[in-house]
């Protein structure tokens, strides 16, 4: 194949591809909401942007909830062995697994705050959504004690 015929092709398939962005940008310009309720109704929606019903907040924002909240629980979803290694002071244990899908006896109050963490966040989150499908309204992952920079005791 020629230089020439190389180089008209690849332009060619340049201009092609220019179009196409083009044309998808104008297309979603077009779509965007114009009226002021529907923008009201597209901040409404990114102000809870968390659909599965329980918060996902950094270990600094637990700290400060730990420190300024009352009336909290703790839960640590590991297993009891690795609860007995190290935990949260005030923390109790259910593991992940053991949570039943009816109610808890350790957890009566299912609008109190329940703080929610394992060792690296994968059981926590699935933890937090259990407890939401089963009514608790006041839900808050941390994530894992693995990366925790507060207090941790054996006791």
């Amino acid at each position: 194949m020629k230089p020439n015929r190389i180089i008209l092709i690849a332009a060619l398939l340049l201009t092609a591809m220019l179009l196409t962005c083009c044309a998808d940008s104008r297309k979603a310009e077009s779509s965007a909401p114009a009226t002021e309720a529907a923008t009201a109704v597209k901040e409404e929606e990114t102000a809870h942007p968390d659909p599965v019903g329980y918060r996902q907040i950094s270990q600094e924002e637990a700290q400060k909830m730990m420190e300024t909240e009352k009336d909290y629980i703790i839960l640590d979803v590991r297993t009891p062995a690795e609860y007995a290694e190290g935990h949260i002071p005030g923390a109790i244990c259910i593991s992940h697994d053991s949570i039943p899908t009816d109610d808890i006896p350790e957890l009566p109050d299912k609008d109190q705050l329940i703080m929610i963490y394992c060792r690296s966040g994968r059981r926590s989150k699935l933890a937090a959504e259990q407890l939401v499908s089963q009514g608790y309204t006041d839900i808050v992952e941390f994530g894992g004690i693995n990366t925790w920079q507060g207090e941790i005791t054996t006791e």
